[in-house]
């Protein structure tokens, strides 16, 4: 499938574009900017985008007040179809924000629930209590995610609102031409509904993905052949940044060997998890990582293991935030996109892992281990690449079997010998493909 061997660039829209935080309904025609990004994007090595909410919103865009228009602050469904098309027409596809468990209070249905209460031919859209009360005094109590009143939890066991949903993703495949989606809190879905999604996306359009946002617990819940595709992967998100804080590369390489290695048990062998090291919802990696030097490493781990990397917009050049400064902090806008080293490095990662059949679906084996140090193989038929971390200070040599005598490594295309033990100099990554 496409997305398995693509490199995912996320943009926060509302963010990005600049767009004030509460919904003023001034429509402003800002998501064009994203078509001034687009060079960025294919010098990056950028295959798909992931749009976080577009649609029209009550502030953050998780709490849709309508699911078939381009939030105001944006701009038109026009505005954004041309962006989709500029996008398809340089051969990067378009993943939307699926949000599906809830809405906000100023969705049509709701609003109709507190105008007309019991008689509202919306209420069984919503759970509802009608003898008691909201942290918003209606007069009327309403289940909100996780306690978050601003965010009223649909009724998916409702055939109407799962009508309702699938003919907003089929307008957005065809009037925007989509190529996938990414479920917001899919841990919240049934797999009634995730199986019901994936059916319906599928007989819409040919590979058309989708992708899941899984906290904890197994993603296999909701993954399969006929339900997710994919998971982000955020048991690997905190291995990354902790090992390389703790100088303890067991974490991430335990993980891995958890999720990836050749025992029976491994959760998910196979499967093609989303790898990120930040996202709009946690702190940048650039202000995570105490020690800089690790910047480039760590997405030389994220391009290395199994999975499809995600890149954040704005961390490709190394910004910061911090969680503590609140989401908006996290959700900035750049005037004009940066280019230095990381930016080139990161666009040598990409180049690599697209080109290699190993990298995109191979095995995953842990071949040396230390704390400050890890090399591991992946391996498919034709192909094997050992992937090289040395996060020390000082060179460090490994003696180990590498089952050839030369490799060239994909990020630099240098030819390495592995005769007489392998000198990974201070701080350094690489993507070593064996020689036969």
């Amino acid at each position: 499938m496409w997305a398995y061997e693509s490199v995912f660039y996320q943009i926060y829209p509302l963010g990005f574009c600049g767009a004030p935080f509460e919904n003023d309904g001034v429509a402003v025609s800002r998501i064009r900017k994203v078509e001034e990004w687009i060079p960025h994007m294919k010098k990056l090595g950028v295959d798909a985008i992931y749009f976080s909410p577009v649609f029209e919103s009550d502030t953050h865009g998780y709490n849709t007040r309508d699911y078939r228009k381009i939030d105001t602050r944006l701009g038109s469904n026009e505005d954004f179809k041309q962006v989709c098309d500029s996008l398809h027409k340089e051969g990067i596809k378009v993943v939307l924000d699926g949000v599906f468990n809830h809405a906000g209070r100023g969705f049509f249905a709701f609003q109709d629930v507190l105008q007309n209460r019991q008689a509202s031919r919306y209420a069984n859209w919503f759970y509802l209590n009608f003898d008691g009360n909201s942290n918003y005094n209606d007069g009327l109590w309403y289940e909100g995610w996780e306690g978050n009143y601003d965010l009223v939890k649909l009724n998916l066991g409702n055939e109407e609102v799962v009508v309702y949903l699938l003919e907003s993703v089929k307008q957005w495949i065809e009037e925007f031409d989509i190529d996938g989606l990414r479920l917001d809190v899919a841990y919240c879905l049934s797999p009634e509904f995730v199986r019901r999604l994936r059916s319906y996306t599928s007989g819409l359009k040919d590979d058309f993905y989708i992708l899941g946002e899984m906290l904890h617990g197994d993603y296999n819940r909701l993954m399969g052949d006929d339900m997710m595709n994919a998971a982000t992967n955020y048991e690997c998100y905190k291995g990354l940044y902790s090992s390389f804080n703790s100088m303890n590369m067991f974490e991430i390489v335990h993980s891995l060997n958890r999720q990836f290695g050749a025992e029976n048990w491994t959760l998910y062998k196979g499967k093609h998890l989303l790898s990120f090291v930040d996202n709009h919802d946690v702190s940048r990696v650039a202000s995570i990582l105490t020690n800089e030097k690790h910047l480039p490493l760590i997405y030389a781990l994220c391009f290395g293991m199994p999975g499809t990397p995600c890149v954040y917009y704005g961390s490709e050049w190394g910004a910061k935030a911090d969680k503590s400064q609140g989401d908006p902090a996290l959700r900035q806008s750049f005037e004009a996109p940066e280019w230095n080293a990381l930016s080139d490095w990161i666009s040598k990662l990409a180049e690599a892992k697209k080109n290699s059949k190993a990298l995109n679906y191979g095995d995953f084996r842990s071949v040396v281990l230390t704390n400050r140090q890890c090399i591991f193989e992946r391996k498919t038929e034709g192909e094997r690449v050992l992937v090289a971390i040395n996060a020390d200070a000082e060179p460090y040599t490994a003696h180990f079997d590498a089952g050839c005598g030369m490799a060239v490594d994909l990020i630099t295309g240098e030819n390495h010998d592995f005769g007489g033990g392998s000198t990974l100099p201070g701080y350094s990554a690489y993507f070593w493909k064996c020689e036969r």
